[in-house]
């Protein structure tokens, strides 16, 4: 039996000899919470004025408003039922509760919420603990997006519709079930363009930590929402029978409904239990990353820095450690008018390394570049890594700076899965740019479906510097010819 206290020992050691050195560049500064209340952040954004509209999980709605002579904090809502998301859209909250998703608006602007609306109550809800519903988040095309968590021991299908789905809403209050096929889908956020993107976490059905596209009618695997195939209004047609127990990509072959994730967290490697999902589109006021995403991670209280590219029409990329040593497990982020990412944090009595329980951390940009590989894209016989300062060629043009390996998961109904199929790859060659910021390695023997894990421990930047995170894994979906 695994011993999660041990487990939690060893990452909460891991995190504080990585953090050292990442508060050089990214430094966590901690805002005092009103003391009278457990502050457990489920759910927050930022006004138009800089101020922060923060849900509590216990169901409370309120303002933030970071100001010169210190913090003001003013309860504005409360008898809400496990709120997990809030949006300011039309003039007003929008936010999901269990059983609905509500508007809540403060008719006279006195920073007090007068009325409460139901958008839309078109879900089912049993009473079963696992029913969490998260969002809402806003897509390009101004639709509204929710994601249900499963049900979890209890398969009511009268009682639970759409339990398992990503659903979209529009401004009447419509309802579409859009995908399924989900766990527990804590994360929801947009990219640069607009495109709606979850993140989900380990378990049953869940080899690890996954980031998926949002894209009507996808099945992502977790084979219960299929019950509501067959109700009016469901983009997907039940499959007959569904091959498990095998490694994922020849479930992928046998399953061609199933769609993989964008990107794969490998299990404590890049995280535990991955949550909330925002992207840098702050013009270089966090730092060197625009318009990549930034992914937080519950049990190791930490955040996880993504980039994506599109191959054969599909989203795939590239996952890298960013930022350790929370106080408290990151369920939610938004930015701040000053560029730095604003964190709430509750570990709701769960396991997770850090200091706290709950709470609140800026983190900010310290106007120091780090020596990181900025960005990972498959090539054809191998991957081209671009740097954020110059590398100095003759370690970054040395084939031994580099090792990389592959693995994949179980796709079952089991809880997780180990990596399997692991292979370690021959890098041929390393060849640096003429600017020296990016280097192309040459590859032997690229798997599609699989998780490659390089490490760049040799190389160093033209200044003799190490890389400040060493490991990058690359989620091949696609290959390139």
């Amino acid at each position: 039996m695994v011993n999660y206290r041990n487990v939690l020992l060893s990452l909460l050691i891991l995190a504080s000899l990585a953090s050292s050195g990442e508060e050089e560049y990214y430094r966590i500064e901690t805002v005092s919470t009103p003391s009278y209340v457990s502050f457990e952040i489920s759910g927050m954004d930022t006004l138009p004025d800089g101020r922060i509209a923060a849900t509590l999980r216990k169901g409370e709605l309120w303002l933030i408003d970071p100001r010169s002579d210190g913090t003001d904090f003013k309860k504005i809502a409360e008898a809400l039922h496990e709120p997990l998301g809030v949006l300011w859209h039309n003039d007003s909250y929008y936010i999901a509760q269990r059983g609905e998703l509500s508007q809540l608006i403060d008719h006279d602007g006195d920073d007090i919420i007068d009325e409460f609306r139901t958008v839309t109550d078109d879900w089912g809800l049993t009473g079963n603990y696992h029913e969490y519903a998260y969002g809402p988040k806003i897509d390009l095309n101004g639709k509204l997006w929710v994601t249900l968590n499963q049900t979890i021991g209890k398969k009511i299908v009268e009682e639970n519709r759409w339990r398992g789905w990503g659903v979209s809403i529009d401004e009447e209050g419509n309802l579409t079930p859009e995908n399924c096929g989900m766990r527990s889908p804590c994360g929801l956020g947009a990219n640069a363009t607009g495109e709606m993107f979850f993140t989900d976490q380990q378990g049953n059905w869940v080899a690890a930590g996954t980031l998926h596209h949002l894209k009507q009618g996808a099945f992502y695997g977790h084979s219960d929402s299929l019950e509501h195939c067959s109700r009016e209004g469901s983009p997907i047609e039940k499959p007959k029978k569904i091959e498990s127990g095998i490694p994922i990509p020849g479930a992928i072959e046998k399953n061609p409904f199933l769609s993989p994730p964008a990107v794969w967290f490998p299990y404590r490697k890049a995280g535990m239990s991955a949550t909330d999902i925002v992207c840098d589109k702050s013009d270089g006021e966090f730092g060197p990353f625009a318009n990549q995403m930034f992914v937080g991670d519950f049990t190791e209280a930490e955040i996880h820095r993504v980039f994506l590219e599109k191959v054969g029409g599909e989203y795939q990329g590239v996952c890298f450690p960013f930022r350790s040593g929370f106080q408290s497990a990151v369920v939610r982020m938004t930015w701040g008018k000053e560029g730095n990412l604003i964190v709430g944090e509750t570990n709701r009595g769960w396991n997770s390394i850090g200091s706290t329980s709950f709470g609140l951390q800026d983190l900010i940009w310290t106007g120091k570049v780090p020596f990181e590989i900025k960005e990972v894209r498959v090539k054809p016989n191998g991957f081209l890594l671009t740097f954020t300062q110059p590398v100095d060629p003759e370690t970054a043009g040395n084939p031994e700076s580099y090792e990389m390996s592959s693995y994949t998961y179980l796709y079952h109904s089991n809880y997780g899965s180990e990596e399997i199929g692991t292979k370690d790859h021959m890098i041929h060659s390393a060849r640096v740019s003429e600017d020296k910021m990016s280097v192309l390695l040459e590859v032997e023997g690229l798997r599609r479906y699989y998780v490659h894990e390089l490490k760049a421990g040799g190389v160093q930047s033209e200044q003799g510097e190490p890389l400040l995170h060493v490991n990058a894994f690359y989620t091949l979906n696609n290959l390139l010819h």
